[in-house]
């Protein structure tokens, strides 16, 4: 296929899913909390006497309740700090605790037991803030990440810095360069001209590894099981299979599975809610590979779009922005051009903007299927040109800006209910 598009944005557009499209074991909050020691540990070059983790207020948030994936049952910044320290592979990054076995967990355990990891609150305006320090006896390691999971901004030892990266706690690097490139009327356009051969590896990946996921969440017991409760209430019709598969992916990984998920925007439920329901509408549609895979690029690229200006954590529920996105994938497979898809994200903003985030937990695959039925009742009133129209709500008189005022909403509007969310949480 001859490429249209401009060939340095179409460079630019391949960027991104190469790096928002990656495989993580786990949720990625405490993973990125157990990478960042195991680095640590590397650095010190000795397991530590005593460990000090200092994290922002949402990665609490996001840790506190979400079993550490290996450890049958493990939760919280302790857990998962001790676990990358004593098993952890740093060269692995979100695929840090690939490797560990029960006697690693068993350590972890008896280190929890002698409280050798002091947790902290970082008073950070960055949402993703982590710092880890590890003692043993005169000597000690820091390793730093901020505002991505495998963003590691500073490393010291012994008072030598090794690595510094200058950084601003309030500005993501990568957030300037996506709002530079990403419109809803690009992403169309690249979805329909982007040469197959470039993105098969990475959303193949996707399709593989979230499948097994969610195949894995409804074959066994992972948290209240509502992927399966779903098709045993509602049958297995395409609309329930779309949201049971979402959601089963979800019970898995909130609950301490061990299979990796291709993950969006630094979140595997993420990447979950935007691939599975448009993989399971393209196959019960028979469609062609080649058509799934540019509606992937479609429903990845507008989560990816969305969460760009709202951030990667935030008191807003990314499940709404990733179903938004899956949408607008399935509008596509039912050949929705440009409108339809705009109005598909306008009708799912419109209907569930208001779902909070209180952490990762087994709840989040319930939120995952109501976000999806949205998704998809707002799919099917764009492709019978049903749309709800700018004034009413936070509709604006286009989908640029109705994505702008949810941003603003869950950046700026919801700033006082993050804190609120935390301290019930955490009193």
């Amino acid at each position: 296929m001859v490429i249209l598009m401009d060939h340095e944005k179409y460079v630019k557009f391949i960027d991104i899913l190469k790096r928002e499209l990656v495989p993580a074991l786990g949720c990625t909050e405490p993973i990125s909390v157990a990478y960042v020691a195991a680095k640590a540990r590397e650095v010190l070059g000795a397991f530590p006497d005593k460990i000090i983790t200092e994290c922002s207020g949402n990665i609490i948030k996001n840790t506190k309740s979400v079993i550490v994936p290996g450890t049958k049952n493990l939760k919280g910044i302790e857990a998962a700090t001790i676990i990358g320290a004593v098993g952890g592979d740093a060269s692995r990054e979100l695929e840090v605790l690939e490797s560990i076995t029960d006697e690693h967990v068993e350590l972890t355990k008896k280190l929890m037991k002698e409280h050798i990891c002091k947790v902290k609150l970082l008073k950070s305006k960055a949402k993703l803030h982590i710092i880890v320090t590890m003692f043993k006896g005169n000597e000690y390691a820091l390793v730093e990440a901020i505002h991505t999971h495998t963003g590691i901004v500073r490393i010291e030892k012994n008072g030598v810095k090794l690595l510094n990266i200058p950084y601003s706690e309030e500005y993501e690097s990568n957030e300037m360069l996506y709002k530079s490139v990403l419109n809803l009327e690009s992403i169309f356009e690249f979805a329909n001209v982007v040469n197959i051969n470039d993105i098969e590896p990475i959303l193949s990946k996707q399709i593989d590894y979230n499948t097994a996921i969610a195949m894995e969440g409804l074959r066994n017991k992972y948290g209240v099981n509502i992927g399966a409760t779903l098709l045993e209430i509602y049958g297995d019709d395409v609309k329930v299979s779309a949201k049971a598969m979402a959601a089963a992916g979800s019970d898995a990984r909130m609950s301490g599975c061990q299979l990796p998920v291709v993950i969006n925007s630094g979140s595997g439920n993420q990447g979950i809610t935007a691939s599975l329901p448009v993989i399971v509408y393209g196959k019960k549609m028979n469609c062609p590979m080649e058509k799934i895979y540019r509606a992937l690029c479609i429903s990845n690229l507008v989560a990816i779009y969305q969460k760009s200006s709202i951030g990667r954590l935030s008191a807003y529920c990314g499940a709404v922005s990733a179903a938004a996105g899956a949408g607008a994938g399935i509008t596509y497979l039912y050949g929705g051009g440009l409108k339809e898809i705009a109005d598909t994200i306008t009708n799912t903003l419109a209907n569930i903007s208001g779902i909070i985030c209180d952490g990762a937990k087994p709840s989040c695959a319930a939120k995952i299927a109501s976000s999806v039925d949205a998704a998809i009742v707002a799919s099917m009133m764009s492709l019978k040109g049903k749309v709800f129209a700018p004034g009413e709500g936070i509709v604006k008189e286009d989908v640029e800006k109705t994505m702008e005022s949810v941003a603003k909403i869950a950046k700026e509007g919801m700033e006082i209910t993050d804190e609120v969310v935390l301290k019930i949480m955490v009193d």
